[in-house]
């Protein structure tokens, strides 16, 4: 895995909000607060970056959300002192389903509470005068491992360029709560769901395979060589490739490509 000064990139990922807010003339940062690592490690980054008071954080539980995504994204709103908002999102995804589409599974629900999250937040961001930052990280982003339209959608992704094992470390560094840190990772999209246990494989391995991978563009025999299995490589491959129509916008008949 690389070997990256994080104090030194802290630094780069507070400038980058800094400029891209000025660019865009806009003093105000709206940010969906799910108790995660993520999300907190980037509130953190942006009240360092535009201050407390020009970041909000939005808090949109479902009915069968854990009851610490809730706690810890309260947590960190009220530990930073930003504004936030709470909006439950069961009203809104249950009257789709219960009137429309009752037999629906598990994927499809939790891809529609990830999207009403995304209407919620943009609705209050057009109230703010605010842009909306997101918080996927490297690993998510090379899996395709968000929402489409949903998590994926924000103005600006200040995380894009780190993987999971360093955005452990990176808020340890800027002293994100212990507790938070240390949960198992979860989108929280339904009872039980567990990043890791949807995906397959740990943010560990997938972190070290994906780097090799792509951007020191090893073999699979040297990824063989160092442990892993033809079969952990694989399944990660068939991942990324099976998702990359998330990792651009929508092409047009000029920009078409595969």
């Amino acid at each position: 895995m690389r070997n990256i000064d994080l104090k030194k990139e802290k630094q780069k990922i507070i400038n980058f909000i800094k400029t891209y807010f000025k660019n865009a003339d806009f003093s105000k940062g709206i940010i969906g607060l799910s108790g995660g690592v993520d999300s907190s490690l980037v509130t953190y980054l942006t009240v360092e970056a535009l201050e407390k008071e020009n970041v909000i954080g939005v808090l949109m539980p479902y009915k069968t959300s854990m009851d610490d995504s809730f706690d810890d994204g309260k947590l960190v709103a009220e530990k930073l002192g930003i504004k936030y908002y709470v909006r439950e999102i069961t009203p809104m995804v249950d009257a789709y389903y219960d009137t429309y589409e009752p037999d629906a599974d598990r994927l499809r629900k939790g891809n529609m509470k990830a999207r009403a999250r995304m209407c919620t937040i943009y609705d209050l961001a057009a109230k703010e005068h605010a842009l909306v930052l997101g918080t996927s990280n490297k690993t998510e982003l090379y899996l395709g491992y968000i929402t489409q339209f949903g998590d994926g959608a924000c103005a600006l992704e200040p995380l894009g360029c780190f993987y999971k094992s360093e955005i452990w470390k990176l808020a340890n560094i800027m002293g994100v709560p212990e507790n938070i840190i240390k949960k198992t990772p979860t989108a929280d999209l339904w009872e039980g769901q567990t990043d890791e246990r949807e995906l397959g494989f740990s943010y560990k391995d997938a972190d070290e395979i994906l780097y090799a991978l792509y951007e020191e563009k090893a073999s699979i025999e040297e990824l063989l060589s160092q442990g892993f299995t033809e079969e952990q490589i694989q399944h990660i491959i068939s991942i990324v490739n099976r998702n990359r129509f998330k990792q651009s916008v929508p092409p047009n008949p000029e920009t078409h490509t595969i």
